[in-house]
């Protein structure tokens, strides 16, 4: 190879290696996408729209929410694993994509655990059991009854396979040992809102998404998971004074963005993501949609794959076993 040869191949060497870290400083340059692998009106939507408003002005452009619902999450899911990894395409992710659908799908088309880079948790919410209007229970009591005199026909909403509505009625009914018809959607829009019409008995799913209905009386609210009652629905009981404290589930939602997204990028919308919400605007909207804002130390990338892979190790058995169950 000549001497001018081997000039021009160090020259291209060289801006090779300065244009990554240019495109890295200059990120966005455009609009990022985010997908939400479930329709509008669902509790990953709902956050994930809340998360895209604030990250966008921490970022200069827009961060515009594109819902590709279905398969309890995972088609969306699987879309974004298989994204190009340059920071303009991420998910507004659920434990219902990331936890819950590795134990549930067999031939799942992602590895929720190697195929992502965690960006940070969004929120958190405990559960909601919630029934139709016209549901002969009127109190957590009544409505156990009613489950297991009638059996298999009372129906029972989740929002796909691996939702995590999904998820939160398994351990529910495995815990009481009922097995209810299951109807399952495409998210948790159109499940909620064929329970608001009649057409459904039942349902669980994060308090950020039933809260207005119960709010509005268009549901009745039977039980929160976890040991205390929820700010945004007080009226209803807890699953420890309901007398069921095994019903123990708090859903986070979070931000991934595809393997191989340059670190300095993941930085940046993770800092974005932080910036969200330390906005006391942000920590109100959810407060008042029955969610939290994690605090400061479960923050961030870290935070997030080692909290995705507790939860896998911890959920995988109780949801293989749960789902057996029921089915």
């Amino acid at each position: 190879m000549s001497r001018k040869s081997i000039h021009g191949l160090l020259a291209v060497l060289a801006m090779a290696a300065f244009s990554v870290p240019a495109m890295a400083q200059g990120y966005p340059t455009k609009p990022i996408i985010m997908v939400v692998p479930f329709p509008p009106g669902g509790p990953s939507d709902v956050v994930a729209r809340i998360m895209a408003d604030g990250m966008g002005k921490a970022l200069g452009q827009n961060v515009v929410i594109e819902n590709v619902g279905g398969a309890g999450g995972t088609i969306g899911t699987a879309r974004v694993a298989a994204a190009e990894p340059d920071g303009y395409t991420v998910l507004g992710a659920s434990m219902g994509s990331h936890v819950s659908a590795p134990a549930l799908f067999p031939n799942l088309k992602y590895d929720s655990a190697k195929d992502f880079e965690p960006i940070g948790l969004t929120s958190n919410a405990p559960a909601a059991v919630v029934v139709r209007k016209e549901f002969p229970a009127n109190n957590f009591k009544e409505f156990v009854e009613a489950l297991k005199k009638q059996g298999e026909s009372v129906k029972q909403a989740h929002g796909g396979i691996g939702s995590s509505s999904h998820m939160a009625c398994l351990l529910f009914t495995a815990e009481l040992g009922v097995k209810p018809t299951h109807v399952a959607y495409r998210g948790t829009g159109p499940a909620l809102n064929d329970v608001i019409g009649g057409h459904i008995d039942f349902f669980c799913e994060q308090v950020v998404s039933v809260q207005g209905a119960i709010k509005g009386g268009t549901i009745k609210g039977m039980v929160v998971s976890g040991n205390e009652r929820s700010p945004a629905v007080p009226e209803v009981p807890s699953a420890k004074e309901a007398g069921l404290p095994a019903f123990q589930i708090n859903i986070w939602s979070g931000i991934f963005a595809p393997k191989g997204t340059p670190k300095d990028v993941v930085a940046k919308l993770s800092d974005a993501l932080n910036t969200t919400l330390n906005d006391p605007a942000v920590a109100k909207r959810l407060a008042e949609l029955g969610g939290t804002v994690p605090p400061a130390n479960t923050r961030g990338s870290d935070f997030l794959a080692k909290q995705l892979k507790a939860d896998i190790a911890s959920w995988d058995p109780i949801l293989r076993a749960a789902n057996q169950k029921t089915n």
